[in-house]
């Protein structure tokens, strides 16, 4: 990679965590900061970055154009969306849909709850892969020997009280997600937020995404959450028929 691309690639990093000012910038990149003028103001030719107020930088529209190209080439998001909207429109509550791409879990769609109490999760934001349903969903769905490669590769942050901390309780967390067809977390990621995920199949059978309900305690509590899994599965169902999946062919 060259280093002017390496740099920008960099600085868009940097950006994507909010508005930085040019020293701000400069010292992230150890540079002078003429040479990283010069690249936010090629940045900003093509409104990849753009500046905000009189002294800082922040993103530009060209890159959030990008990112919903991009999202939308993903035919598993187009063919999902009318079963997610459903879901959501059933329930009330927010709805998530996520895919694993090189070993890391993406959220690539979501419909926001109804309730004013709602979690903090964004599109395109990465799902940690020990504490979250739809990562567990995933990751259950890949042979053996990748489950066990990707439960050693995890650091494990503990992120509340009831967060799965190693590999062997992360193992068996999957073979149960395998063996009943759904993932929960239980407070696991965040602290009084409980959610339920199910996989989405294609033509062949294989899992390529995970849709899921998250819920603040305060709305539903866990047993109510529980009474909601055969209405995921449903959706989930719904969602992997307009993917190709059936039953009979596989």
């Amino acid at each position: 990679m060259s280093q002017s691309l390496d740099r920008a690639l960099v600085l868009l990093d940097e950006l994507a965590s909010g508005p930085k000012t040019l020293d701000q910038l400069a010292e992230r990149l150890s540079v002078h900061k003429s040479t990283v003028l010069r690249l936010l103001r090629t940045l900003e030719s093509h409104r990849f970055a753009q500046r905000s107020g009189v002294r800082y930088y922040r993103l530009g529209t060209s890159l959030f154009e990008l990112a919903f190209r991009a999202l939308d080439e993903r035919d598993v998001r187009r063919s999902v969306e009318p079963a997610l909207r459903a879901l959501n429109a059933e329930t009330g509550h927010t709805v998530h849909l996520a895919s694993y791409e090189d070993g890391e879990v993406i959220y690539i769609d979501k419909y926001e709850s109804r309730h004013n109490v709602r979690m903090y999760s964004r599109i395109g934001r990465r799902a940690p892969l020990h504490c979250t349903a739809v990562a567990k969903v995933l990751i259950a769905a890949l042979p053996d020997h990748q489950r066990k490669a990707v439960a050693e590769s995890i650091t494990y942050e503990k992120m509340t009280p009831n967060t799965i901390t190693t590999p062997g309780a992360y193992l068996a967390e999957l073979a149960r997600v395998a063996e009943r067809g759904y993932a929960i977390d239980e407070e696991e990621h965040e602290e009084h937020i409980h959610c339920a995920a199910a996989p989405v199949r294609d033509a062949r059978g294989a899992v390529v995404a995970a849709m899921s309900l998250s819920v603040p305690q305060v709305v539903l509590d866990f047993d109510r959450l529980i009474r909601l899994v055969p209405t995921l599965l449903a959706a989930a169902a719904t969602a992997s028929a307009e993917c190709g999946y059936t039953e009979r062919n596989n």
